[in-house]
């Protein structure tokens, strides 16, 4: 089973953030630009919430707001639920679909150090079924 820090490694990716206190279009910008889909929302060091692209749809374009005109406080999601580096990707999977997110910030002595998606689950998942799938087709070969 892959831990989470196994596939951090293997990501070497980078956790964008947006303060609570900045616009939804400032946040929404970031998103766009850097080809993501959620960001942390960070004040003084500490994890105040989230905001993904599902909060903006919802919270946004269907109550006729303006992301100019909105913080990110005032839609971000929380609680924000955490996952420790050293935990299991299927104990992510099972975070994420119980509280039905897409997301999980990876903490580390109440430091921020990633973000792992379904999208990160799935792909290990798919890796892992095919090298077992590779495996069992060399037994078979003998």
């Amino acid at each position: 089973m892959n831990t989470i820090r196994q596939i951090l490694l293997l990501k070497r990716s980078f956790v964008w953030t947006v303060s609570p206190d900045q616009t939804v279009f400032e946040a929404l910008r970031l998103m766009a630009d850097k080809d993501i889909g959620a960001l942390v929302v960070v004040q003084d060091d500490k994890i105040v919430g989230m905001l993904s692209e599902r909060d903006y749809a919802r919270k946004i374009i269907l109550l006729g707001k303006a992301s100019k005109d909105t913080l990110v406080k005032e839609i971000m999601s929380f609680p924000v639920f955490t996952i420790h580096p050293d935990q299991t990707i299927e104990e992510a999977m099972e975070m994420m679909t119980h509280h039905r997110i897409r997301h999980l910030p990876v903490v580390e002595d109440d430091h921020l150090i990633g973000m792992v998606s379904i999208g990160d689950a799935v792909r290990d998942i798919i890796y892992r079924q095919r090298e077992t799938i590779k495996e069992m087709s060399e037994r078979l070969r003998g």
